[in-house]
């Protein structure tokens, strides 16, 4: 039963991965269906939350989230690399939990880069030095999907 409910939460990550471009009075933005919780440990030692798209994924192992080396999100990883990511819905809750890094190789940002990010505010390309990748990597998870009830918990 775990295995049918991880494709099942890797499916939904998958629908939600990469940006989607909508437009919200008047500003082009990604489209909000296409969010996840991303919580992390502030300097202070209290757990933050904040909204990123997922720019990539791979079922329910790993997820990369686009931001700046000098966000407060990287900042915050820098101190403590222990993260959790939350999609949720009235139909369905994926709560992973793991570690995060910052990755900056061209590789790997080129990879996580979509033509939606280059909007002329934040990034002028994938190699753009104020650019960079979160990149989630998942150790344990609790899954749970309202139409059959179905859920499951465990470790990766």
């Amino acid at each position: 039963m775990d295995k049918k409910v991880i494709e099942k939460a890797a499916e939904v990550i998958s629908a939600k991965t990469g940006y989607f471009s909508g437009v919200i009075k008047g500003y082009d933005v990604p489209d909000l269906d296409g969010y996840a919780v991303l919580a992390l440990i502030d300097e202070n030692g209290y757990p933050t939350a904040s909204t990123l798209a997922v720019a990539k994924a791979d079922g329910i192992k790993w997820l990369t989230f686009a931001t700046s080396p000098d966000s407060n999100k990287a900042k915050r990883i820098e101190k403590c690399n222990r993260a959790s990511v939350c999609i949720a819905s009235s139909e369905y809750n994926i709560t992973l939990v793991g570690t995060i890094e910052i990755v900056t190789d061209l590789e790997t940002k080129k990879g996580s880069w979509c033509d939606v990010m280059n909007d002329g505010t934040h990034w002028s390309g994938y190699d753009d030095s104020n650019f960079c990748v979160l990149r989630f990597n998942t150790e344990r998870y609790n899954l749970f999907f309202a139409d059959d009830g179905s859920e499951a918990a465990g470790k990766i």
